[in-house]
C-alpha cells in the first residue's frame, strides 16, 4: 500500500520503519519539512520519502495521524481531502502540559473524526509504548503484544487489522469508533499495558 505519516515522532517514525519494512511505501511528513526528516528516511531506506502532509495525504491508501494533539486543528486543517481513505488515529488527548484533555462526552476520535470528513478512521496504536512498538514478535512467538483497534467501517478495520498482524502483533477488534475509542483512552485498563491478546479481551470485556 502507499502509506502516509503525518508525524514523525516515536510513534510516527517507528511506524514509517515498520511499514516499510513489511514492503509498503511510505510517505512521511512533519512541521519542520523535507530537510528535517533526511537522516531518518535514510535509515529506512528505499520504501520511504520525505513528503509533505499533503502529499503525504494525497498519494496514501491509508493515512496514520500520529502528531501531538494539540497540533491536530493545524494539520489536518491545512490537508486533504480524505474520502474513502483509512485514516488512522494514533493520537491521544494531552494537553501540552501532559495532562488529559477534558473532552466532555466525547471520545478523541470523535473529536477527530469532525476534522476528517469522509475517511474511514480507525483507532489504533494509541495505547502501545513505542519501545514496545519496535520490537514485535512472530504469530505464535511467546511475548507477543497485542493491540486494540475500534472503527465503525469493517473494511476499514480489517486492513489495520492485517497491517498490525504483518509487523509483529496480535491486533484485537475492539468494536466501534465510540465504544471502542473510549476504552483506548489513557486511563483505561489497556491503555500502555504490555499484554497479550487473551489478557486484553479479558480487560475489554471486563470493562
Amino acid at each position: 500500500m502507499e502509506i502516509g505519516i503525518l508525524g514523525s515522532g516515536n510513534i510516527g517514525g517507528t511506524l514509517a520503519r515498520l511499514f516499510a519494512g513489511a514492503g509498503h511505501h511510505v510517505r512521511i511528513a512533519n512541521s519542520r519539512g523535507r530537510e528535517s526528516l533526511r537522516t531518518l528516511v535514510a535509515s529506512i531506506g528505499t520504501n520511504a520519502e520525505a513528503s509533505t502532509p499533503q502529499e503525504a495525504v494525497e498519494g496514501a491508501d491509508l493515512v496514520v495521524i500520529a502528531v501531538p494533539w494539540t497540533r491536530r486543528e493545524e494539520v489536518l486543517g491545512e490537508t486533504g481531502p480524505y474520502d474513502g481513505k483509512i485514516v488512522v488515529d494514533a493520537m491521544n488527548a494531552y494537553t501540552e502540559d501532559f495532562e488529559i484533555e477534558d473532552l466532555g462526552d466525547r471520545t478523541s476520535s470523535e473529536v477527530t473524526r469532525a476534522l476528517v470528513p469522509g475517511a474511514l478512521l480507525v483507532k489504533a496504536f494509541n495505547t502501545i509504548y513505542y519501545k514496545r512498538l519496535a520490537d514485535g514478535k512472530a504469530k505464535g512467538e511467546p511475548g507477543r503484544l497485542a493491540i486494540p483497534v475500534a472503527s465503525d467501517d469493517p473494511a476499514a478495520k480489517a486492513v489495520v487489522m492485517e497491517l498490525i498482524d504483518r509487523i509483529g502483533f496480535d491486533p484485537v477488534d475492539n468494536d466501534g469508533l465510540v465504544t471502542g475509542g473510549r476504552l483506548q483512552q489513557p486511563d483505561s485498563p489497556i491503555y500502555n499495558e504490555p499484554i497479550g491478546a487473551d489478557e486484553m479481551r479479558r480487560q475489554l470485556a471486563r470493562a
